[in-house]
């Protein structure tokens, strides 16, 4: 059990190294020895874990894809029938706003969009580990307000995609692309835009 317990931390903590060399210097530019240095390993530990640098580098994306699933879940669950929609939907906006402009959740975006071309198979681990299973939870919370008569809605699914699409486009916009840092003030005030078009559109 103590084995087992210590090996998974190596390789978590392998993983979390990984990211932050790869989010620093880049795919190509990044070394093996340098995540075996910020991890504190030895660099044949990596390659008995992982066997090469490119598998590294699917494996610090699908670890960091998790880690994003679990707190969108964390907000979406606040989606609830009995609360007012406009006040469930805004705090859940809003925290999703937040995981969206995370530093390590931008630091995937810029990666995928550096590698994706070379190695179009991450948008897909990031897709089914992330995106789909939130956008899946998103869809699930919204037939249920629809069912309770919160909502007016025919698509679920569609619904979800589309306050997904209020919230992320002005964020990219204002925040350029991650470069700069939006303040709370603002994350929310996108968060309730996003909110009052949406209920224009699927208000009951």
């Amino acid at each position: 059990m103590t084995v087992t317990r210590g090996r998974i931390d190596k390789r978590q903590a392998i993983l979390a190294a990984a990211f932050t060399v790869f989010a620093r210097d880049g795919y190509r530019q990044a070394s093996v020895d340098t995540v075996a240095a910020t991890a504190g390993v030895a660099k044949h530990t990596i390659y008995n874990h992982f066997g090469d640098k490119q598998s590294l580098f699917r494996e610090a994306v699908g670890a960091l894809a998790d880690d994003a699933l679990a707190r969108n879940l964390a907000a979406v669950d606040l989606l609830r029938p009995d609360r007012e929609p406009a006040e469930a939907l805004t705090e859940v906006g809003l925290r999703l706003a937040e995981c969206y402009c995370d530093e390590k959740s931008w630091a995937l975006r810029r990666l995928l969009a550096a590698e994706a071309g070379s190695m179009p198979e991450l948008l897909d681990i990031v897709r089914d580990r992330a995106t789909d299973k939130v956008n899946d939870a998103l869809a699930d919370r919204f037939a249920r307000l629809a069912l309770a008569g919160r909502l007016k809605l025919t698509d679920p699914a569609v619904a979800a995609e589309q306050f997904g699409a209020l919230l992320t486009g002005p964020l990219e916009t204002r925040s350029r692309l991650g470069t700069r840092t939006l303040p709370p003030t603002e994350l929310a005030e996108v968060a309730g835009n996003a909110v009052q078009t949406f209920l224009r559109a699927f208000g009951a």
